[in-house]
């Protein structure tokens, strides 16, 4: 899949192509339905498809509360990707971009630079100086200047849409699973491994503890069965997973860290990694002993064991 972070790395002799538009945060199951339907367009067109997205978040430029992120950019370019997208283009968004009218926006970005013969969008869909433009206003625009557009209602499970908000408010409380109902995938959060207490290790459960992510959405604290993944190797371990402060041992700093059951080996410092979240096991406690806790980080383990043996389709 071709990558473009701004306007000016478009291919200039680039052909008509099909355009979805979104900030496709997470590129959730609504998402993903949505990119579905464009393709299909493609397809029958036998024409590129071309993801459009933006970075950072619009609301964090044109708001005061930038909601946190499901998925960071290079994971989600990779989620469009495995979409069937052929090129997916970055729109920094900036003041200069938030600034320029529909009309603007529109010609600049589908007709000039992406040659867009066919428009797919969401319904709620808004874009141009202080979200002037809706999707009544592209589809005209569309008619004026050679392009067809398709909107499409929110996707659903018959309850309520599939939506960026829903899953975070899932993971927010601990449901990582009912958030990979909505995302079509585990919740993940990618970074660094860093030095922490080395405590895990002393009490024979060694773990890697993740650079706190910035600007993510995180689980809240407690015990979760979930997966390490090594970005250089593509290797996936089950991993029993803690997000919380180690009350037992007064902790006051928050951590992210993970055991990767049975591989006491490994040395993964300084190596870039995703922790993928299956299921919440229990809150965090504060044990009255270290033993105590020793014997309920062993029963956490055989239970991330039992369900993290299936199939990984992270």
């Amino acid at each position: 899949m071709r990558r473009w972070f701004n306007l000016s790395e478009v291919d200039s002799q680039l052909t008509p192509s099909v355009v979805a538009i979104g900030v496709f945060d997470g590129v959730h199951r609504g998402h993903q339905d949505l990119i579905s339907r464009a393709k299909d367009v493609a397809t029958s067109k036998g024409i590129s498809l071309i993801a459009v997205t933006f970075d950072p978040h619009p609301r964090g430029v044109v708001g005061s509360n930038p909601p946190l992120a499901l998925a960071s950019l290079n994971f989600r370019l990779t989620l469009l990707e495995r979409c069937g997208v052929d090129a997916t283009l970055v729109l920094p968004f900036n003041k200069e971009l938030a600034a320029l009218s529909p009309d603007e926006f529109l010609k600049k970005v589908l007709v000039d630079h992406l040659k867009a013969q066919h428009v797919v969008v969401g319904d709620n869909f808004k874009f141009g100086y202080k979200a002037a433009g809706d999707t009544n206003y592209l589809s005209e625009f569309g008619k004026a200047n050679g392009f067809t557009t398709a909107v499409f209602e929110r996707f659903s499970d018959g309850k309520e849409p599939w939506s960026s908000t829903r899953a975070r408010n899932y993971i927010e409380t601990g449901e990582v699973d009912k958030a990979a109902l909505v995302l079509g995938r585990f919740p993940r959060l990618e970074g660094i491994v860093v030095h922490g207490d080395h405590r895990g290790r002393e009490l024979g459960y060694p773990t890697a503890n993740l650079e706190t992510p910035i600007q993510m959405s995180v689980p809240e604290d407690g015990i979760y069965a979930g997966y390490l993944v090594r970005s250089k190797t593509n290797e996936v371990l089950p991993a029993a997973i803690s997000i919380g402060t180690n009350p037992t041992f007064d902790g006051k700093e928050k951590r992210v860290e993970a055991y990767a059951l049975d591989r006491t080996d490994l040395d993964l410092y300084g190596e870039q990694v995703s922790f993928d979240f299956v299921k919440q096991l229990r809150k965090t406690v504060k044990y009255e002993s270290v033993a105590e806790l020793v014997s309920q980080m062993a029963l956490d383990v055989e239970e991330t064991r039992r369900l993290t043996s299936h199939t990984y389709n992270g």
